[in-house]
């Protein structure tokens, strides 16, 4: 039997690929509301960020979610997003368990 396909995707802060469960989806609803998306299924054009407060920091200094989003970011949706990373917990890798 054949492996299952692990889907990759790319943070567009830190600009690595890894695989879709370890990252966060951070979406522009069709209303033009910008949130993370933490079921996956949410409506609208998504863009990928790791767990981590420094990728979001840097993707946001850098306007590559402004670029994915195809349009402006406010300064208190940046804070918003910047409180809701904060409050996630973060994702047990195996590579920390096994310490």
């Amino acid at each position: 039997m054949k492996p299952k396909k692990i889907p990759m995707r790319m943070c567009v802060g830190c600009r690595e690929m890894k695989p879709k469960k370890e990252l966060l989806r951070v979406v522009r609803s069709p209303e033009g509301e910008v949130s993370f998306d933490l079921t996956g299924r949410k409506s609208g054009r998504g863009a990928y960020v790791c767990a981590d407060e420094a990728c979001l920091a840097r993707a946001i200094r850098q306007k590559q979610l402004e670029r994915a989003f195809s349009a402006p970011i406010s300064d208190a949706v940046r804070e918003q997003l910047t409180q809701q990373i904060a409050s996630i917990p973060k994702p047990v890798s195996a590579e920390d368990s096994d310490a």
